[in-house]
């Protein structure tokens, strides 16, 4: 279907109608009836149908849970990172072959980088969590935790990938973006996924699932398509299910009432369309290069997509003295956008996604226009090139003026999604804020200003109705990616209308699709079951020097305890003139009145040296390097004549994927205890080292560990 599409876009002739199918329990199929109509944003033409009717829901979701669900919890976070860096990498040398599909959707060749590119760098940025999340099917949330006074009992919570399927619900607006965004979350956790993308573009998406499945990358299973509408399918989830909804809020509150979703306590995440308010500053004059990111900033996310973004800036607040200055400026810039179709050069907006989304976008509008008046474009015209307006989905730019925002709650409550927004006045920042609030919860804000106690007052106040602020000015803009950008390594989701989910965020999106279990028992068990050493759990006599063992061969747990060295006076004194660190607690007696310490204190680094000069192994082995320090923490004050000794512990190990030019390795964990003659703690941390691993035929060397 791909070439079909993509042929007949490089011919500008109309598409010949198809069945946009749909990919369950391994095979593509049609549904039962005639279906949903797809039509070409531009032309008007007929691109195909989707049915969901017939479909077998409650097998597609049992097949998911059976055949995929059971290959990804078992793999580890590592490797499920590396399948989904796999699959980046193949859609990436497939990305061109997507635009000219897109471009009937209605996107301009920008609109389609964003959601082709941008979902597959999504995919990337997900991919590269495997490096925080550990080489284990599970994921170690926290620290472990002492609940007895001996040490005996302790807990550790783990997060395990849920035994269901991800059903994620997505909107028209993002056929790419919208469905990748989702699964790169769900298969790093080891979950599978359905994804039911809006038919009115939902044979984009096709398009590319056809891909990811010819690819082989994913277990079987792992990503099923519903094309069509999708009803019923909420009927068979369970406890075990996740479901995630992008779209209007009306629609949000139906599915997250349904009674399926109540009776098992399904998680549901709403990412809903809503208010989001930009606002300008008072310092932000006009001539200030603030103003001019302000015009800049509002025109791009009013023009981007159509307008068809959950994300776009639908209030434009400003102070009531620019009120005039904004609009004319504003209604300038718009003026300078030639919209029509994405294929001839120049045009910088394309089309709405269908006709039919036009129609509704102008009752939305009209109902704006009970209290607003519209200040710069027409509801019945607009000029287009290269194409037809009323054939294909055009619609024009819309600015709304809105003199008391205060009184019309309207602005605040109804959503024109497209190419729309509303100008209306504040008197001082503190009613810029009350402003930004009325929208009962927004995806995000912005902040144009080149006052930091400006912006702190806002993002303080206004923070607690939104997901995201940017601060936008002179100093961030040639880099910032705007305030219409959700990122992989940021939450994308808002409180009250916006739905009150968190989609993305780094590690918080993939702990969604994971179940938290607080395990309790001896720190030996706990050691035992999660393979990250808890502290007083029982040593493992490693037998040799940990330093002489290859990764393979190091078990969690191995345990050396070094040599002991007695402090002394010029231990500090040396020190102290080698680091240059003169601080009086190590150098100067007579300031120490009032202070923690007895006597002159050994510097916490020298410390932390001196430990490392009794577990370092000094011949060449299989530790490749030691690249870091991880929690390091002082705990006792150490005075010249005490005795140290090192309790050096496997921690944890991971895996690493081998590079060409580099032998085969892994990333061990050491935790370094040094006590004192007291056997109490006096500095903990934990080192990273990176270990070769056997080569094929090689033995240990055996080495008489140090004691």
């Amino acid at each position: 279907m791909a070439e079909v599409l993509a042929h007949s876009f490089k011919r500008n002739t109309p598409t010949m109608p198809d069945t946009i199918k749909s990919y369950i329990k391994g095979h593509w199929i049609a549904g039962d009836g005639e279906g949903i109509p797809a039509y070409h944003a531009i032309t008007g033409d007929l691109i195909g149908h989707s049915s969901s009717e017939g479909l077998d829901y409650e097998g597609m979701l049992q097949y998911a849970r059976k055949t995929a669900n059971p290959v990804l919890r078992r793999m580890t976070f590592r490797e499920r990172g590396l399948m989904l860096k796999k699959l980046a990498l193949f859609l990436h040398a497939r990305k061109d072959s997507y635009y000219p599909v897109s471009y009937m959707t209605g996107a301009t060749k920008v609109d389609s980088w964003i959601d082709i590119e941008g979902g597959i760098g999504n995919i990337f940025a997900n991919a590269s969590l495997r490096r925080r999340m550990g080489d284990h099917p599970y994921y170690i949330d926290g620290d472990g935790i002492p609940l007895s006074k001996e040490g005996s009992f302790s807990a550790q919570h783990i997060m395990v990938p849920k035994t269901g399927v991800a059903v994620h619900i997505n909107a028209y607006n993002f056929p790419i973006w919208g469905m990748l965004e989702k699964i790169a979350v769900n298969l790093l956790a080891g979950v599978p996924a359905v994804v039911k993308p809006s038919p009115l573009s939902g044979y984009l998406t096709e398009v590319m699932v056809r891909d990811i499945i010819d690819s082989g990358i994913l277990p079987e299973g792992s990503l099923q398509l519903v094309s069509g509408s999708g009803h019923g399918i909420l009927e068979h989830v369970t406890s075990q299910d996740i479901v995630t909804f992008t779209g209007s809020a009306l629609t949000g509150k139906k599915l997250r009432a349904h009674p399926r979703i109540i009776e098992y306590s399904v998680p549901f995440t709403m990412e809903a369309d809503s208010l989001n308010g930009a606002i300008l500053a008072q310092d932000a004059v006009p001539g200030t290069p603030e103003f001019d990111l302000f015009i800049k900033e509002v025109r791009k996310e009013m023009t981007v997509k159509c307008g068809q973004k959950c994300t776009a800036i639908r209030r434009i607040i400003v102070p009531e003295s620019l009120l005039e200055d904004v609009q004319i400026a504003l209604a300038k810039s718009l003026s300078q956008t030639t919209i029509g179709d994405p294929a001839v050069k120049g045009v910088r907006m394309g089309a709405l996604v269908s006709r039919g989304q036009r129609d509704a976008l102008r009752d939305q509008i009209q109902k704006l226009q009970q209290s607003s008046e519209i200040i710069y474009g027409s509801l019945d015209s607009v000029d287009v090139t290269g194409a037809d307006a009323e054939k294909g989905a055009f619609f024009s730019p819309i600015l709304l003026r809105q003199d008391n925002p205060l009184q019309h709650r309207d602005v605040h409550d109804i959503e024109a999604f497209g190419p729309v927004s509303t100008i209306m006045p504040y008197a001082d920042l503190d009613e810029a804020i009350h402003l930004s609030q009325m929208g009962r919860g927004s995806l995000v804000s912005s902040i144009v200003t080149y006052d930091d106690q400006i912006a702190r007052q806002y993002v303080l106040g206004a923070a607690s109705h939104h997901g995201r602020i940017l601060i936008l000015n002179r100093d961030c803009a040639a880099e910032s990616t705007g305030h219409g950008s959700p990122l992989p390594q940021l939450t994308h989701g808002g409180p009250g209308r916006a739905g009150g989910g968190e989609e993305m965020g780094g590690i918080r999106g993939v702990k969604h699709y994971l179940q938290r279990c607080a395990v309790q028992g001896s720190p030996t068990s706990l050691t035992a079951v999660t393979q990250r050493y808890q502290i007083g759990g029982r040593p493992i006599d490693p037998g040799i020097h940990p330093f002489r063992k290859h990764f393979e061969e190091l078990e969690v747990g191995e345990t050396l305890m070094t040599h002991k060295r007695t402090i002394t006076e010029a231990d500090i004194i040396n020190f102290a003139n080698v680091s240059w660190d003169h601080f009086y607690a190590h150098t100067d007696e007579t300031s120490l009145d009032g202070t923690i310490f007895e006597q002159r204190v050994a510097h916490g680094y020298f410390v932390l040296s001196a430990a490392a000069g009794l577990f370092v192994h000094p011949a060449k082995g299989p530790v490749l390097l030691n690249y870091g320090l991880e929690d390091c923490r002082f705990t006792k004050p150490v005075y010249a004549g005490m005795t140290i000794g090192v309790r050096f512990t496997v921690k944890e190990k991971m895996d690493q994927e081998k590079r060409e030019d580099e032998p085969a390795k892994g990333i061990v964990k050491f935790l370094v205890d040094v006590y004192d003659e007291e056997d109490e703690t006096v500095a903990i941390a934990t080192i990273l080292t990176m270990v070769k691993k056997l080569d094929q035929g090689e033995s240990t060397e055996s080495t008489s560990v140090y004691k």
